[in-house]
């Protein structure tokens, strides 16, 4: 898959480029996804790694999207880099998946304490009916965990989102920009550019 491996090499490049760049949040990416009903919902989450099996992000597995990841594990994921050019974005399409307990395990321990903690505290997308109560939550947890490694908790991981769609989109003065979109047909890839 060379077509497949120059796309993720690309991106790598660009990703690597709005870091030197200073971009202030260059692993924000919105990712879309769609409900039961075929309601779509986005939200920015934080790209975690690119492997060749895919993009990587971590949640709350109990969230509104997991619930959606879980119901229709098809997604769209989009980066834009202001600081490239005149702004690239590139747009991501494909089936999400939970990635193993091992994998989630390594990752979840070297976030900061506190996180990790709130991990445990948060009953996300749920209501929450005061902020007091969540601070309660937080101290219960604390106490909980004093003193001792905080291990993951079963509802929360990785997904890596396998994609048959890559497209990027590079800025240009007057809206002349330019577009190439790799796309998967099975395990073959193609490559095209498209009007802005």
């Amino acid at each position: 898959m060379p077509l497949y491996h120059e796309a993720l090499d690309e991106f790598r490049a660009l990703l690597a480029a709005a870091e030197a760049a200073g971009d202030p949040e260059p692993t924000a990416m919105t990712l879309a996804t769609a409900d039961r009903a075929g309601r779509v919902h986005c939200r920015v989450v934080l790209l975690k790694g690119i492997e060749s099996d895919g993009f990587r992000f971590f949640t709350n597995y109990q969230s509104a999207k997991g619930d959606e990841l879980d119901d229709h594990p098809q997604v769209a994921l989009c980066l834009h880099w202001k600081t490239l050019r005149e702004g690239v974005q590139v747009r991501i399409e494909g089936v999400a998946s939970k990635v193993s307990a091992a994998e989630s395990d390594a990752y979840f321990a070297t976030r900061p304490r506190q996180s990790q903690i709130g991990a445990w505290a948060s009953l996300q997308s749920r209501t929450l009916p005061d902020r007091a109560e969540f601070e309660i939550r937080i101290a219960e947890f604390e106490r909980q965990f004093d003193g001792k490694p905080v291990p993951r908790p079963p509802h929360w991981g990785g997904y890596v989102v396998l994609p048959d769609t890559i497209e990027f989109w590079y800025g240009a003065r007057f809206r002349l920009h330019e577009r190439v979109r790799y796309e998967r047909a099975g395990n073959v890839w193609s490559k095209r550019q498209i009007y802005p």
